[in-house]
């Protein structure tokens, strides 16, 4: 493990993983998957996972759903783009997207996942809500977390 640590493949990345939902640290996560997808010649991929309720089919088409991710997804391409980056994109459907995400890495040997989260607040505390910690936990690959300088309340530091 330490040459690994100390060898060249520490950083060894093809294949990014994006899940997406529209805000903007998922935009800025798009900015910095392409970012080192250029330093390191690797794929981009961004997804949106639409999440059925227990009874719906897997397979149901919500076209309201469909037609919010397609623009979701195209918003993304267009950031990629001007990052001067090409990304592949899709719509997964599924029960619940922590899996969704897990399954989508190890079905395409995604290298690393990338997730923008926001600033969330649940019972007066900071929150990474359900997917992230099941990312965290079940990623067969490397996990970065950005969290976007847009989403953090601006209030002062309160020394206690």
């Amino acid at each position: 493990m330490l040459n690994e640590i100390q060898g060249q493949d520490r950083f060894s990345i093809s294949r990014i993983l994006v899940p997406v939902t529209g805000t903007k640290a998922d935009e800025e996560a798009i900015e910095l998957a392409c970012g080192l997808a250029k330093q390191n010649k690797s794929q981009v991929r961004a997804i949106y996972i639409i999440t059925l309720k227990r009874d719906l089919p897997l397979d149901a088409e919500i076209e309201p759903e469909i037609k919010k991710a397609d623009d979701i997804l195209g918003g993304m391409e267009e950031v990629a783009r001007r990052a001067g980056c090409k990304m592949d994109t899709e719509v997964l459907q599924a029960r619940e997207a922590g899996p969704a995400i897990i399954n989508e890495a190890v079905e395409q040997e995604i290298d690393l996942i990338l997730l923008g989260i926001a600033y969330k607040m649940r019972f007066g505390e900071f929150s990474l809500g359900e997917v992230v910690p099941y990312v965290l936990k079940n990623s067969p690959c490397r996990v970065i977390l950005y969290q976007s300088s847009y989403t953090v309340p601006s209030a002062p530091y309160q020394a206690e």
